[in-house]
């Protein structure tokens, strides 16, 4: 195992379409935490710490590269450089068209809702609507989510529902545990409640409509604004059945097995449970030229190694970006991974 220290075995520059390590960017929405500092060992000064930026090039918070030849450059200014390192799904366009995130809510998220990306081109200065999916790393007991709305209102009453402060009755609430998974499509009125701590892939956007926010104050001592309208533009006023887990089939090969959990038109996420402990094979991982893969690792810890002699190690938290058409890589470990791409 490599020196935590160091993280990077450097006995040679990178080599071409070798993998790397990302450094996140902190927010500190009001609702959040310590978690992320406590548990993944962010090592950002700020408190709450709410979100982490794993993976970003957006402009309201860029991933930063912390290992190999590209250090201390922004994610967005490597794809400068080497624009193949996307692939050529269609979805990329020479960028990372999704946003990897922890969130740590020790506090209840607004009621909120995103555009699809129809609206969000039109209204928000050709941005990204937001598709996104939370896979649920750990929940306190009780924890629930918001996902839509129980019964059928009108655009009009739900108006004054939210003005008054009496939403909450239209809303469904979920239970939730350690393992789900959920995916909110734009338009879902939703919201993470406390005590979850959760990983989310979205598509590259920062479009919040917050419908209700508890009427909490800030850190200036204001209340935060509001997007009812915009919000009921967008939202789905129906009715929506209570989610159910989707069926997950584990697939095992030696020293690692691996599922499904979700697939839509703006990425895939599989869960990888690698254990080579007791096997002398490591596990071979690399990405095809249609996609940049991302791992982002849930728990545990390991090495990546390819090349002559090039090694990583990565520990719980870490992202590491895979470029597409990477060389072949041999990972060792006992780790869990969310393996990302388009």
């Amino acid at each position: 195992m490599i020196n935590k220290n160091s993280h990077w075995n450097d006995n040679n520059k990178c080599h071409y379409n070798a993998p790397f390590l990302l450094k996140p960017v902190g927010k500190d929405y009001l609702w959040g935490g310590r978690r992320l500092n406590d548990d993944f060992a962010k090592n950002i000064d700020l408190q709450p710490l709410a979100e982490t930026w794993e993976c970003s090039t957006h402009k309201d918070g860029m991933s930063v590269v912390s290992s190999g030849e590209f250090i201390g450059k922004t994610l967005k200014e490597v794809l400068e450089i080497h624009p193949e390192y996307v692939g050529s799904h269609p979805k990329t366009r020479g960028d990372i068209p999704i946003l990897v995130k922890f969130i740590d809510a020790k506090q209840d998220l607004s009621v909120q809702v995103h555009p699809d990306d129809q609206y969000a081109f039109k209204y928000e200065k050709g941005q990204l609507g937001k598709s996104e999916m939370w896979y649920v790393l750990d929940a306190e007991k009780d924890a629930k989510i918001v996902y839509g709305l129980h019964q059928d209102v009108n655009r009009e009453h739900f108006q004054q529902m939210l003005e008054r402060g009496q939403a909450e009755k239209y809303l469904l609430k979920v239970p939730v545990k350690d393992n789900d998974v959920f995916f909110i499509e734009a338009g879902t009125i939703h919201a993470i409640g406390a005590g979850l701590l959760i990983a989310e892939i979205q598509e590259k956007s920062n479009l919040t409509y917050r419908l209700y926010d508890y009427n909490r104050i800030d850190k200036s001592g204001k209340k935060r604004e509001l997007h009812i309208s915009k919000g009921l533009d967008v939202a789905n006023l129906k009715a929506i059945a209570e989610p159910t887990q989707p069926m997950r089939v584990l697939q095992y090969e030696p020293g690692c097995a691996k599922e499904l959990l979700c697939r839509c038109q703006y990425f895939q996420v599989e869960r990888l449970l690698l254990n080579t402990e007791r096997n002398r094979n490591m596990v071979t991982y690399y990405s095809n030229s249609l996609s940049f893969k991302i791992l982002l690792c849930i728990n545990g810890c390991g090495s990546i190694f390819w090349g002559d002699n090039k090694a990583l190690s990565f520990f719980k938290g870490d992202c590491i970006f895979v470029p597409a058409e990477s060389e072949k890589l041999k990972i060792h470990g006992k780790a869990q991974f969310l393996s990302i791409s388009c």
